[in-house]
């Protein structure tokens, strides 16, 4: 199999040589001692001695300092620290607004003025074509409402004042819709996958109440979800942390893979996912990147892998239990990891 028909074939829950695998995001920090343990001098070259299977674009987005479409509100109050700063905790610009109606007296940014055709097509045609290529489009925009509050405000706007809560919300959902549009007619049929979605959970549970999310989210994501479907592309949806329970809700909104089984969270191991989902929804991730991959050996990795495998010798794409690649993370490890896959 190349890594095409690997990856349809992993999603879909078909019999394959091997099940797929994605390494994930390296931070630019973590590349140096990854490019140096492989012997390799750029990131292509370091997908290609891993015999990696998916091949990750970043939308182009031009809104300095950033320059990052997961960055495009700047929801910071007026002076306070810059948006590259923030937190989700941070006072946000609606903090203390009830009021719908006042919605725009936020500078909402319009992304046909910071997205152009021809560099997103450039981007995914710049790709190597052999790969599962997947747009990391994030449109995370339940992150982005806590963020235009502040979580704790925006937790209690939730309650307090609904219909602000959920008017922001959907002007940020809007927003994406709009994004990925431009981002998806410019790929075309080129593209096989995307990558969105929100930090739901915590180590131990979800952070709101599935009502809460039935009411205020999932219109939201499932406009994404079937957005990415009318191009054809699989959806891969993340949330870190414990979202166990939620699991039927994806299935029900049509996501066809959830990224990135955060090992160590409650609810969350391999086998407790394989014995209720399996042939239901497709996964990726399982690797843990809290503690094995920080800490452990590569024969601990290699026992893992092979864990892995065994229960899901189809529908897991198997990845690190986080997108991010961080500089504690040893190489070796990496090496391990992608020599039992």
């Amino acid at each position: 199999m190349d890594h095409k028909e690997r990856f349809y074939a992993t999603i879909e829950r078909r019999s394959v040589d091997r099940p797929a695998s994605w390494l994930g995001l390296p931070v630019a920090e973590a590349l140096p001692a990854l490019y140096k343990h492989f012997g390799v001098s750029t990131y292509n070259q370091l997908k290609e001695k891993i015999g990696d299977d998916i091949y990750p674009i970043e939308v182009p987005y031009s809104n300095p300092p950033l320059n990052h479409i997961a960055c495009a509100f700047n929801f910071a109050q007026k002076g306070a620290e810059s948006n590259e700063e923030r937190t989700l905790t941070s006072p946000g610009f609606f903090e203390d607004f009830t009021d719908p109606s006042r919605i725009n007296e936020f500078a909402w940014p319009n992304p046909a003025e910071h997205m152009n055709f021809e560099a997103c097509k450039k981007a995914v045609e710049d790709a190597p074509q052999d790969y599962a290529l997947m747009g990391v489009m994030w449109s995370a925009h339940f992150q982005d409402a806590c963020a235009a509050f502040g979580m704790e405000n925006a937790l209690v706007t939730m309650y307090l004042a609904p219909e602000m809560f959920q008017a922001v919300i959907d002007r940020i959902t809007e927003f994406y819709l709009e994004a990925n549009e431009m981002f998806y007619k410019a790929a075309g049929n080129k593209l096989d996958a995307v990558l969105i979605g929100n930090d739901w959970g915590s180590q131990t549970g979800l952070m709101l109440s599935p009502e809460l999310l039935q009411l205020f989210v999932y219109k939201g994501t499932k406009q994404l979800i079937d957005q990415a479907h009318s191009y054809g592309y699989k959806v891969i949806h993340h949330s870190c942390g414990s979202i166990a329970e939620i699991i039927p809700d994806l299935i029900d909104l049509g996501a066809d893979a959830i990224h990135p089984i955060q090992a160590l969270a409650a609810g969350m191991s391999a086998g407790e996912l394989k014995n209720k989902y399996a042939g239901k929804i497709s996964f990726c991730g399982g690797v843990d990147a809290q503690e094995l991959l920080v800490n452990g050996t590569p024969e601990e990795m290699s026992k893992k892998v092979k864990e892995l495998k065994e229960l899901f010798p189809t529908g897991l794409i198997i990845s690190p239990s986080h997108e991010a690649i961080l500089p504690d993370i040893s190489p070796a490890n990496i090496e391990a990891m992608f020599k039992l896959i």
